[in-house]
């Protein structure tokens, strides 16, 4: 069963899927939401889940480094919940604290341009947060 992982921002959702074996985790696309409009993106995550026969969704949770949840996580939590009605599927909360600034790191240390770092650190940080959470599964198993 492949898996999806989603960073949740304001302005953006980074997408990652899972191979089908469930072992590692691609970056695939960003898509363009806005959280004032009540656009959440919904249509093409849904074409996505199709596309991929996707069995579980992973929403990053950002969490404050005091283990409280702020304002983006409660944004998280909001999303997680609109996407388990919407689709149906199993909806699972990971914690995602420093996701992008990790992502920000590898991008940087590959010396990608600032223009391009921004077209691509979404999708980058919603894979690290996948692989995250198929690494914690692995472990389990």
């Amino acid at each position: 069963m492949r898996m999806m992982g989603l960073d949740v921002g304001s302005k953006t959702v980074g997408v990652a899927v899972s191979d089908e074996m469930g072992w590692t985790a691609q970056g695939i696309e960003t898509v363009s939401i806005d959280e004032e409009k009540n656009r959440f993106g919904f249509e093409r995550i849904g074409e996505i889940i199709k596309e991929y026969s996707i069995g579980q969704i992973i929403v990053g949770l950002p969490k404050n480094m005091n283990n409280t949840i702020g304002p983006r996580g409660e944004a998280s939590m909001a999303y997680a919940e609109k996407l388990r009605s919407r689709f149906q599927l199993p909806v699972q909360l990971w914690d995602e604290r420093l996701s992008t600034m990790a992502a920000e790191r590898v991008l940087l240390a590959a010396d990608v341009s600032r223009k391009k770092r921004k077209k691509v650190i979404d999708k980058m940080a919603a894979a690290m947060i996948l692989q995250s959470f198929l690494d914690s599964q692995q472990i389990m198993r």
